[in-house]
Formats: structure tokens, C-alpha cells, sequence
């Protein structure tokens, strides 16, 4: 069965849109692929672990499931924020680890055309380049997407998934 014009059409121009979700960490605005992106919570207690790895705030019980969380502002090498509440963690998935992320609020989600995308341009804001997958201009802003896997390097990585354990 071949495909009619208009079907071929659409399908090209699903291929060409992402959808992100945005959020904001101190003054900027960043994104993340839907699809690493598992549940979006309220901010929570969370039960701090001795000796952790650097950067993780403490774990939270998620429905049995212990997720470590860390704080996209020390990440990045922000002053600590206050705990509003827009305040939200964002459980994410990275190479088949659930991690969660701490963030200032959660704006939307959008769906952009990769072609507003650029490569990553010289970050002299203190946040490391390779972080950052790209950015998209968009009308009043620019959203700066954030690549998940160069976020957390492997040791952090695997450290952090050895605290994945179900809650008993």
C-alpha cells in the first residue's frame, strides 16, 4: 500500500517536531525530550543519604520505588533557591536509569520544529557546554536544551542508579 502525498507530508513533519518539556532554573529556560520524561511531582521531603553522590539532595519514596534526586541549580553551579511553590521534581529517565531533578517550576509543554534549533554556541554563563544539546529561538526567549546523558557523567551516573532500590 503506498502512501498518498498528504500522508507522506504529515509524516515528515511529525519527524521534524520535537516535544519538549520546559522548565526554568534560576533566569533561564530549558528543555528536556518528552519522552526521558516519566512524571512531573510537587516538591517533597526528601531523606537525605550519607555519603551520596555529589550533586544528590537526598532520595524520595515514588510509589515503592526509591528515586534519588539532585538540584539542577547546584548542577549548574547556582546559588542555592528557595523552595517556592512552583518548585517541582522532574523524574526523568537516563539510559535506563530514573532519576529525579529539582527545578524552579515547570512552564509547558511544547512542540517546536527541529529546524529552530542551533548547535550549541560558546557558554561563558557557567554552565557547562556539554549539557546542552542545542538552542531554540523562540519568539521572545531562547530555551536552551539540555542533553540528559552529558548531564550526569557515568561514575555519578552509575552511583546514582545503585540508590534505585524498591522501597520496602
Amino acid at each position: 500500500m503506498q502512501s498518498t502525498p498528504s500522508k507522506r507530508a504529515a509524516n515528515a513533519v511529525s519527524q521534524d517536531m520535537l516535544q519538549l518539556v520546559t522548565f526554568t532554573v534560576g533566569e533561564e529556560q530549558f528543555a528536556v525530550d518528552i519522552l526521558n520524561v516519566q512524571e512531573i511531582n510537587r516538591m517533597m521531603d526528601l531523606t537525605q543519604v550519607p555519603q551520596s553522590p555529589p550533586g544528590v539532595e537526598g532520595i524520595i519514596n515514588l510509589r515503592g520505588r526509591i528515586i534519588p534526586v539532585m538540584s539542577l541549580r547546584k548542577r549548574f553551579g547556582l546559588a542555592k533557591g528557595e523552595t517556592t511553590e512552583t518548585t517541582r521534581i522532574v523524574v526523568v529517565d537516563i539510559a535506563g536509569h530514573t532519576v529525579g531533578f529539582i527545578v524552579d517550576s515547570v512552564q509547558e509543554v511544547l512542540r517546536i520544529g527541529s529546524s529552530i534549533i542551533e548547535a550549541t554556541p560558546p557558554i561563558s554563563s557557567g554552565i557547562d557546554a556539554s549539557y546542552v544539546s542545542g538552542v531554540a529561538r523562540l519568539e521572545n526567549s531562547l530555551l536552551i536544551l539540555l542533553d540528559l546523558h552529558n548531564l550526569l557523567p557515568a561514575e555519578t551516573l552509575s552511583r546514582v542508579a545503585n540508590m534505585n532500590t524498591p522501597a520496602a
